[in-house]
């Protein structure tokens, strides 16, 4: 059945997004060329799709949190998944209440077109739009998920899960993890399906979480194409090729579709405790030998550490118990923190873990400015970067056999043509709003992609 809705209200344009959680442009292209995306090779031929740049840091909230709103994390405040309040050494998860800047649908939805949106990260709890949402993966549970409260029903009559069990997914046996993915897939599918029928929208948006659970805990499997679970990786996404299809043949010919993902993926290498290097070179010192709380730093600290690779200098007027001089001291620090991070090995291979250090003002620009990290260290591939205190060593590795890549997101478009080769998920919000012809915001900082 076709989705009619939008040419009842009058044949308005209206515009499909896809959003696939960690799905590498590589990977795809690799899948496509397996036929493992029988579906997806046949959907790519009749549009554009290209690599996109993620963002920095390269997590799924701020990249998600820079895909809705086109802006850098300077104006719409997420920096992580974790995140410090300013001027003290609390941290918090940021949710939508904290995020200062209003999101495509939002924009949408005041020209008078009906948005639906789907399981985005950093939407819970869910704001007021004209339409429906349903919030993210932190959504504690479905009756406080989704505007408006009544739709809470009618998710749960339809099985609707708002995320996995991430936590399966470190056991040894993967084949509750496994089927829990699959579970979660098919009702949102479902779901997705549902509303679109019996919803009336101009937008509308499902993102899929599992695809980047998958990919942390099966990943090296996959790409070394041998281990117990890694025809069952393939399966699943087979299931997420299948769901596409049924969402194209469900589209009227007034519906552009958009499929994109966050940030790419490679296989890990080992974690990086960023805190403990500090430690160990007398930039951090603790109260105590119990290093379990930023809040536990000495006065004599001078930076600290959170994921992924974000520092902190201890700044003397900004921080409760900060020892560094704003000034020249403070750039003193800062270059010294980039220069020692920028020399980090790994102590069993020797291979460099530090592809470059980034000061903040060199990516980040907005009212808020002021919370964002001192320096970004952006790793090499295979070395992901943790916040985490008390570790013995340097490097790890554990149960995550997979990390975030910057450089290969994707973006497809159908019917239309990308017009250019270097872009980020920040250009994606304003080219949604190209297509649906609704005017760009002026102070959104990306910028369209479809003429």
């Amino acid at each position: 059945m076709r989705f009619l809705g939008g040419l009842r209200r009058g044949g308005k344009r209206r515009v499909v997004v896809v959003g696939l959680d960690g799905v590498p442009y590589s990977f795809v292209n690799r899948m496509i060329g397996e036929s493992v995306f029988s579906h997806l090779g046949r959907l790519f031929g009749d549009g554009s799709w290209k690599r996109m740049n993620s963002v920095l840091p390269t997590v799924s909230s701020v990249a998600w949190s820079s895909f809705m709103t086109g802006k850098n994390p300077g104006k719409h405040n997420i920096y992580g998944f974790q995140d410090r309040r300013p001027r003290t050494y609390d941290t918090y998860i940021p949710l939508s209440t904290d995020m200062k800047s209003d999101t495509l649908w939002e924009v949408i939805g005041r020209t008078g077109r009906r948005v639906g949106v789907m399981n985005v990260p950093v939407t819970y709890p869910p704001r007021e739009v004209n339409g429906f949402l349903v919030g993210c993966f932190l959504s504690p549970d479905l009756n406080k998920a989704t505007y408006p409260r009544q739709l809470a029903r009618k998710l749960s009559e339809l099985g609707y899960r708002i995320d996995v069990d991430p936590w399966k997914g470190r056991e040894k046996d993967k084949t509750p993890f496994l089927d829990d993915l699959n579970e979660v897939l098919s009702r949102r599918a479902a779901t997705m399906f549902y509303l679109m029928e019996h919803e009336e929208w101009d937008f509308f948006m499902t993102h899929f979480m599992g695809t980047d659970r998958i990919n942390h805990f099966l990943w090296e499997q996959m790409e070394l194409g041998e281990g117990p679970y890694a025809a069952a990786f393939l399966d699943y996404y087979r299931k997420i090729d299948e769901m596409i299809a049924g969402l194209v043949s469900r589209l009227d010919g007034r519906t552009t579709l958009a499929v994109l993902s966050d940030h790419g993926f490679c296989t890990l290498k080992k974690e990086v405790y960023i805190n403990h290097w500090l430690v160990d070179g007398g930039w951090l010192v603790f109260d105590n030998q119990n290093e379990q709380s930023i809040k536990e730093i000495d006065e004599r600290s001078r930076a600290f550490s959170l994921d992924p690779g974000r520092i902190y200098v201890n700044l003397r007027g900004r921080e409760p118990k900060g020892s560094v001089a704003p000034g020249d001291e403070y750039e003193r620090v800062r270059a010294e923190l980039a220069e020692g991070l920028a020399e980090l090995t790994d102590p069993d291979s020797g291979e460099q873990m530090i592809e470059k250090v980034v000061k903040r003002e060199e990516i980040y620009f907005g009212d808020s400015f002021d919370a964002a990290p001192d320096l970004i260290a952006v790793p090499r591939r295979g070395y992901d970067l943790k916040g985490a205190l008390n570790r013995p060593e340097l490097t790890h590795k554990g149960e995550l056999v997979g990390m975030h890549t910057f450089e290969d997101a994707f973006l497809f478009i159908r019917g239309e043509e990308i017009t250019r080769d270097e872009f980020s998920i920040v250009d994606v919000m304003p080219t949604v709003l190209s297509l649906l012809r609704v005017p760009i915001p002026s102070d959104v900082d990306g910028r369209s992609l479809v003429d």
